[in-house]
């Protein structure tokens, strides 16, 4: 199987695993694009595209609402992006995107997760540099010749365009994803798109072979996972 069927099954593992998660992680990036501008998605191209995202991800129309309301009500809580990178089982990669209002509260829970499960926080760039930062789409479609033309009309700086079972991912340039999907719309007006964001893909992949690696992983990820501050995980692990 290609990058494409890895990535789009660790996706939708995560997805039907976690909607809870997803949602409050799209709530609190909507609201933070909203208080950058007007809370209003006519006027600020910023709320809108991250819209776009939560809808593209199935985020429920009333948590995007909540959101948007939220910044318009005047709440003065104020957050701010944390990447924190280190290593896990069989010396495994993983980087921890955060949204946070104490980002002394969140280093210290973040450490605690890589300490409780045997795993080494490292320093900054210690590990990002392993990773390609892409825009993604992936939906149902399988001609590449009619989409590469159609991305290309719009100026995408296409990295990679893969078919696989009958779905199509395509890699950007993260700047380009608006663009992509501008393009894909233009051939398919009602897309349905699995994965719209963009995400840090590895260079290489590991497979966890001992029983006590599998362990302290599945301990490191819920961990994370139960932190609120935890937008995203991104890690090179074979599940």
């Amino acid at each position: 199987m290609g990058r494409a069927f890895e990535v789009r099954k660790n996706a939708m593992a995560k997805t039907n695993a976690a909607k809870t998660k997803i949602y409050s992680r799209f709530g609190r990036e909507i609201y933070v694009a909203a208080k950058a501008g007007v809370p209003d998605i006519d006027m600020n191209v910023g709320l809108r595209r991250m819209v776009e995202r939560a809808r593209a991800n199935q985020v429920p129309a009333d948590v995007i609402k909540r959101a948007i309301e939220k910044a318009k009500g005047g709440s003065d809580e104020s957050y701010s992006e944390a990447r924190y990178e280190g290593f896990g089982p069989a010396n495994s990669t993983i980087i921890v995107d955060c949204l946070t209002d104490n980002v002394n509260r969140t280093v210290s829970e973040v450490r605690n997760c890589f300490t409780k499960s045997r795993s080494k926080m490292g320093v900054a760039g210690s590990v990002s540099h392993l990773f390609d930062s892409v825009g993604l789409l992936v939906f149902s479609y399988d001609d590449e010749e009619k989409m590469l033309d159609a991305l290309i009309e719009n100026d995408c700086d296409v990295q990679e365009l893969e078919v696989e079972e009958g779905t199509m991912s395509i890699y950007v340039n993260p700047v380009d994803l608006y663009k992509a999907k501008t393009a894909v719309e233009s051939i398919l007006p009602d897309v349905s798109f699995e994965v719209m964001e963009n995400t840090m893909l590895p260079h290489d992949y590991v497979t966890l072979e001992s029983d006590e690696d599998k362990e302290m992983w599945q301990r490191l990820s819920s961990m994370l996972d139960e932190l609120d501050d935890v937008q995203n995980v991104y890690h090179n692990i074979k599940e």
